[in-house]
C-alpha cells in the first residue's frame, strides 16, 4: 500500500517538547511519508533534533519520516504541505519578569502565557515575531496549512491573520483532551476496566483558548452529560485525579490539578469546564480562586522550576541523538498527525481548534479568535457551529475575547497609546489602584525593553 507524502516545515524546530510528539507520532502511523524540515534560530538545536528523529525513523511502524534541519526559513518552507509554528517567545528569564514583578503587587499567575500582566507582556513580545512568520509563510508557501502551537494561543493566531488574512491557519491546544479523559475514566469505572478512550469522547465546545467549555458530551451514542454531573456532585469538594501525585516528582507538584476549579465553574455556570484549573484560574478575579490556590489543589507553576525542566530535557536529548536509549513509536494525546490526514484526504477528523469566529459561536464579533470544534477534510478546516455560552459566562469570555483583538490590532498598527488601558482592564490588574497599575507596566516594559519597540518605551515611559 503507498503513503501519501507530505512535507512538513517546523518553525522552531529545535524544541525540546512538541517536536518530540510529532516524531512519536508519525513513527507510530502508518499512512504517510513524511519529509520534515527544521529551522530553528538555534540551528544547532534543530540539527540536534534531525539526529533524534532519524532515530525515532529506526523504530516506526510505517514508512519512515525523514528530517532535516535547514539554516533558514524560506528553504523550511519552500514547497511545504504543511507547516508547524513552535516557538518560544523570548526566553524563561523573560517569562519570570513576567511572574514576579507582578507577584511583588500582588498579582499572583498560575501560568503567566495567556491572560493577566504575564499573557499580555508576553504577547507584546511575540507578536512581531510571529507576524513576520506569517508573512514568511505567505511569500514562501502561501498555500499551506498552518498549525500554531504558540501561546498566548488566541491572540498570536489573531496576529497571523492580522499578517496574512488569506493564510490556512488554526491553533491547536490540548486542554480540552482533560475533559476528554474525565469522561473516559467514568464509563471504564462504571464498566470496570478499560473499554474506551479518550477518543471515543466527544464534545461540543466553546470559549476562547485556556477558557474553554463544553455543553455536550457523547460516547459511543450515550449522552455522558448525566453521568458527569454525578461525577462533579461526588468530587466537586475533594477533586479528583487520575493517581495521586508523586510528592517527590516536580513535575507532579506543578503541572497536575485536582479539577476543583473546573468542577466549581461547571456548578456556578451550569456546563462543565474543560480546560486545566491552572489556565482557567487566571481568567477570573484574583479573589476566586488564586489567592486560595493551595485550597484549590492547583500550583503557581515557578519559572525557575521550568528552567531545570529545560536543562533535563536538553540532557535528555543530547543522549538520545547520541544514540542513547531507545525511542518509542508511541501515540501522543496530540492531534496533529490526525488533523494532517485529514487535510490530506486520509478520512474525516472533527477536533478543537481556534479559528476566527465566522459564527460558530453566538454572540462574540466576528473575526474574534474562538476555540470550537473543526472538521478536518480535503475540503480544508471548517469551523462547526457550537451555539451560544450561558449569559454569566458570556460576559467574561468576551471580556477577554475583546481585549486580546484589540491588543493585537494596537501591536499590529502601533497603536502604542492604547497599550495601558488594555492592560489595566485586565481582571488581574483591575483592583489596583491606578498609580500602581501604571508603575507595574512602566516596570513590566522595562523588564522585556530589549524585544520591545523604542517607541512603545518611551509611551510607558
Amino acid at each position: 500500500m503507498s503513503k501519501r507524502a507530505v512535507t512538513i516545515a517546523y518553525i522552531g524546530g529545535g524544541s525540546l517538547n512538541w517536536a518530540f510528539r510529532l516524531m512519536a507520532d508519525l513513527a507510530h502511523d502508518t499512512t504517510l511519508a513524511a519529509h520534515v524540515r527544521l529551522y530553528d534560530i538555534d540551528h544547532a538545536a534543530a540539527e540536534r533534533n534531525a539526529r533524534i528523529g532519524a532515530r525515532f525513523a529506526e523504530v516506526s511502524k510505517g514508512q519512515p519520516a525523514t528530517y532535516q534541519a535547514v539554516p533558514d526559513i524560506a528553504q523550511a518552507l519552500a514547497g511545504a504541505d504543511v507547516v508547524v509554528v513552535s516557538i518560544l517567545p523570548g526566553q524563561f528569564d523573560d517569562m519570570a519578569q513576567d511572574v514576579d514583578i507582578p507577584a511583588r503587587f500582588g498579582i499572583l499567575q498560575s501560568v503567566g502565557d495567556t491572560v493577566g500582566p504575564g499573557g499580555f507582556f508576553r504577547a507584546l513580545r511575540s507578536i512581531p515575531m510571529i507576524a513576520q512568520i506569517a508573512r514568511d509563510i505567505r511569500d514562501h508557501a502561501p498555500e499551506a496549512w498552518v498549525c500554531n502551537l504558540t501561546n498566548p494561543m488566541s491572540v498570536l493566531t489573531g496576529a497571523m491573520y492580522s499578517a496574512f488574512p488569506e493564510i490556512k491557519l488554526w491553533g491547536e491546544c490540548h486542554e480540552v483532551t482533560k475533559l476528554r479523559h474525565q469522561v473516559a475514566w467514568i464509563a471504564n469505572n462504571e464498566a470496570g476496566g478499560p473499554q474506551v478512550s479518550h477518543r471515543d469522547v466527544i464534545v461540543n465546545v466553546l470559549g476562547i483558548n485556556h477558557f474553554t467549555f463544553v455543553d455536550a458530551i457523547g460516547l459511543k451514542g450515550r449522552d455522558m452529560l448525566p453521568a458527569y454531573q454525578e461525577f462533579v456532585n461526588q468530587h466537586g469538594n475533594s477533586g479528583w485525579s487520575s493517581r495521586e501525585p508523586d510528592p517527590e516528582d516536580d513535575h507532579d507538584t506543578y503541572f497536575m490539578d485536582r479539577s476543583r476549579v473546573k468542577f466549581d465553574l461547571y456548578r456556578r455556570i451550569g456546563i462543565p469546564a474543560a480546560a486545566g484549573d491552572r489556565h482557567l484560574a487566571e481568567f477570573m478575579p484574583q479573589g476566586d480562586y488564586l489567592d486560595t490556590h493551595a485550597d484549590w489543589g492547583f500550583a503557581l507553576t515557578p519559572v525557575a522550576y521550568r528552567m531545570r525542566d529545560r536543562d533535563s530535557k536538553r540532557e535528555r536529548a543530547a543522549a538520545l541523538a547520541a544514540g542513547q536509549g531507545t525511542p518509542q513509536a508511541e501515540r501522543s494525546d496530540e492531534a496533529l498527525v490526525d488533523q494532517i490526514k485529514g487535510l490530506l484526504g486520509l478520512g474525516h477528523f472533527v477536533s478543537n481548534v481556534n479559528l476566527p469566529n465566522r459564527g460558530q459561536i453566538d454572540g462574540l464579533p466576528h473575526g474574534t479568535i474562538v476555540e470550537t470544534n473543526a472538521l478536518f477534510s480535503s475540503l480544508g478546516v471548517t469551523p462547526l457551529v457550537a451555539g451560544r455560552l450561558p449569559d454569566a459566562l458570556q460576559t467574561i469570555t468576551a471580556d477577554h475575547a475583546a481585549r486580546q483583538t484589540a491588543l493585537t490590532q494596537a501591536v499590529m498598527t502601533a497603536s502604542w497609546g492604547d497599550l495601558f488601558d488594555l492592560f489595566r482592564s485586565d481582571p488581574l490588574v483591575v483592583p489596583l489602584s491606578d498609580a500602581c497599575a501604571k508603575d507595574l507596566f512602566v516596570e513590566m516594559v522595562q523588564a522585556t525593553a530589549h524585544h520591545l519597540p523604542e517607541e512603545l518605551q518611551r509611551e510607558a515611559a
